[in-house]
């Protein structure tokens, strides 16, 4: 599955740099916004399985886990619920009126995969998909209402907590009272890492109760 995967990430981050050599950004825009759609009823598939952002920041947070570099701890200053949608606004705002003001392109995208790789050097992944990425504070909006998603069979679980710590997006935590793991549909990218840990196979995809 983990081959899968990175094969269809490799795949849209191949449409993705297509779209930039051809100078037609605003069509991955569309396909953005068509993820937004989608996920209301699959979840956030454009995070975990479509974003160039996230394509690179897995072999990004793979390395700077082996050189010992990332720090475990979120800077304060960074959690504020606000600040991605701040960024959001900012990135539209650049591209909007750079471009009818001066007639300059700005490139916000490359400039965000940049950015993107950088912080995952030096802080854990759901850093900067969590509290920094412009595009997902949208894709959080629409994704907690997903009618399939990934979720935990309560009986099967025990509460080992594995999965919550190979989360990227930090989607998953164990309940202190019954010690069973909950994933955050709000959060979560749908990606297997979960369920790639999971000893006693308890995490699905599909619409169970449990988030």
């Amino acid at each position: 599955m983990k081959t899968k995967e990175t094969l269809f990430r490799i795949t849209f981050l191949g449409i993705f740099v297509f779209l930039l050599i051809r100078g037609t950004p605003l069509l991955w825009l569309a396909i953005y916004g068509g993820t937004l759609v989608l996920a209301i009823f699959f979840g956030r598939i454009f995070c975990g399985y479509i974003c160039p952002m996230n394509t690179l920041m897995v072999p990004t947070d793979s390395l700077a886990k082996k050189l010992k570099i990332q720090s475990k701890n979120t800077p304060k200053w960074l959690t504020h619920p606000i600040l991605p949608w701040i960024f959001l606004v900012v990135s539209l705002l650049a591209m909007v009126l750079l471009k009818r003001q001066f007639k300059m392109d700005i490139p916000i995208l490359p400039i965000w995969m940049a950015l993107s790789v950088l912080i995952t050097l030096f802080f854990q992944p759901s850093v900067f998909h969590n509290h920094i990425c412009p595009f997902g504070p949208l894709q959080a909006l629409t994704g907690r209402f997903a009618r399939s998603s990934r979720y935990v069979d309560k009986e099967a679980c025990i509460g080992c907590k594995l999965c919550e710590k190979a989360c990227p997006s930090m989607a998953i935590l164990v309940q202190p009272e019954d010690k069973k793991a909950v994933i955050s549909k709000e959060l979560c990218h749908q990606c297997t890492s979960c369920t790639l840990v999971c000893p006693t196979d308890c995490i699905h995809y599909g619409s169970g109760v449990s988030l």
